[in-house]
């Protein structure tokens, strides 16, 4: 069967400055290739019924878009066909020197490998597209693409590809609720349209958001043990 995978990422300037935020938050849309313009049309509506002409970031949501986003949620919650994985990176425990060649960058790939490795499951193909970001080594998407084929051997990444998140919806739904996880995680929420989109996410858990099993499918959170054990 063939997925797309759309990424983004929330809070990386922590890999240079630890006093940034308490965590590094990556954030993944998962599809059905086949749904991909049913995603878009159903996006599109949306946006149409409320007036909305922006591009979808969390960093937009309001009093003023709150109706916006609200339908947005509920639209991913009850949609079958879509999936959000995150993972949360605890800042201070990350050992720049000793696993990542003091190289911010290299450590940035690296945590989108473990975002995206654990659900790729056998005798799949993946079409991956994640934001575009200017690197100082030009090979890092093809590095990832690579180690990730590597990794897994029964199925394969077709397609990894960085690029602008305007161009791709997928992205932009990726932005909005890793953005709401972001906000949890990191506490540093005081919009009255963001806390209650958080409010919205976490009535549809039933639970806070916060890491979850990894058998959680619809709204999957894992945090990273840097400090190993157990």
């Amino acid at each position: 069967m063939k997925f797309e995978v759309y990424c983004d990422e929330s809070s990386p300037e922590v890999l240079w400055d630890r006093n940034a935020n308490r965590y590094l938050v990556l954030g993944s849309i998962w599809i059905p290739s086949d749904f991909r313009e049913e995603l878009k049309n159903s996006i599109k509506q949306i946006k149409l019924n409320h007036n909305y002409r922006n591009e979808i970031k969390w960093n937009k949501v309001s009093p003023s878009s709150f109706e916006f986003y609200k339908s947005l949620v509920h639209y991913f919650f009850n949609t079958e066909r879509i999936r959000f994985r995150g993972i949360i990176v605890e800042a201070d425990k990350i050992d720049m020197v000793k696993f990542h060649n003091d190289d911010s960058e290299l450590s940035f790939y690296k945590f989108y490998y473990q975002l995206l490795h654990h659900w790729i499951l056998d005798f799949n193909e993946y079409s991956i597209f994640i934001d575009h970001k200017v690197n100082k080594d030009l090979n890092r998407v093809q590095q990832l693409k690579d180690v990730l084929n590597k990794a897994n051997l029964f199925s394969n990444i077709e397609n990894l590809q960085a690029l602008p998140s305007h161009e791709l919806l997928g992205i932009q739904l990726a932005d909005f609720l890793m953005g709401a996880l972001n906000g949890k995680v990191n506490g540093k929420v005081t919009s009255i349209g963001k806390l209650g989109i958080i409010n919205e996410i976490e009535t549809f858990l039933n639970r806070e958001i916060a890491p979850t099993p990894k058998a959680e499918e619809k709204f999957n959170v894992f945090k990273i043990n840097l400090e190993g054990g157990w």
